[in-house]
């Protein structure tokens, strides 16, 4: 299907490396904010899903390949933004966007594109990702050992986090020593690693990295562990990383709560 400027509105398409459907969103050449048949698409988008049955939206913004990074940076993290404020100012629970990121340019070679301006206008983009409640399942284990199934949850309470950091401790680190050679093992087993936080006030969905000053401690609690086992000679293409921030809380005491979750997605 051929794209023009004039097809600036939602499109949908499965993404199959995470399994969730993701929405779509293109934006003119140096430009974040909305048309109005734009918005009416976002608007349109709020109101045929069913908020209900969403646990989570994870919103990437995207530039073309012209311009250099810093400004790409920031025009990408304002076209996200433009999105999440859209949602928000049309009801839909703030607390749900978990991700909000912009990736900055989309590195393209010229000499090997078929359609340089098609490409282009692809890039300048945002893309939604939404994940859906009961996507995964209810059994949770302590390890990687048992036989598991697709949304099985593996929780290891010696992989917590200290308060405010993203820091891996010691133990966490012995923990994850001893996966990664499970892992080696089983190299079909293939997970996302969910970040959680503790402590934060109820007007904030994540809490602050000490370390980073932002706002995204579950975020960076999960990247690092991703980095780490990724460090260990697991594939990255067997993993993918989100932060929960503060909506699941175990009940179990705070310390509890800074912590990540390995969900099985493929076995």
């Amino acid at each position: 299907m051929k794209i023009t400027l004039a097809l600036l509105s939602l499109f949908f398409c499965t993404v199959s490396a995470q399994q969730k459907p993701v929405q779509t969103l293109y934006f003119e050449f140096d430009r974040f904010d909305l048309t109005s048949s734009q918005k009416k698409a976002v608007v349109d988008f709020i109101k045929n899903i069913d908020t209900a049955k969403v646990e989570s939206i994870q919103i990437y913004g995207y530039c073309d390949d012209r311009g250099n990074d810093d400004y790409n940076l920031r025009l990408s993290n304002n076209r996200a933004t433009t999105i999440q404020d859209l949602l928000i100012e049309n009801g839909f629970n703030h607390s749900k966007i978990v991700i909000l990121e912009g990736k900055g340019r989309v590195i393209i070679r010229r000499d090997t594109v078929e359609n340089l301006r098609e490409t282009r206008l692809k890039n300048r983009r945002v893309d939604l990702i939404v994940v859906k409640k009961n996507s995964f399942g209810k059994e949770v284990y302590s390890s990687f050992k048992d036989k598991l199934k697709v949304g099985d949850k593996i929780c290891i309470e010696s992989i917590l986090f200290d308060l405010g950091s993203a820091k891996l401790t010691l133990n966490a680190k012995k923990e994850l020593d001893k996966m990664a050679v499970i892992l080696l093992k089983n190299k079909n087993i293939r997970f996302e690693i969910r970040g959680h936080v503790c402590c934060t006030p109820e007007m904030y969905s994540d809490g602050i990295d000490k370390e980073t000053k932002d706002r995204r401690l579950s975020w960076n609690r999960a990247k690092m562990v991703f980095n780490y086992l990724s460090s260990k000679k697991v594939s990255k293409n067997r993993m993918t990383y989100q932060g929960c921030g503060n909506k699941y809380p175990l009940g179990r005491g705070d310390n509890f709560d800074r912590r990540v979750e390995f969900i099985i997605t493929k076995v």
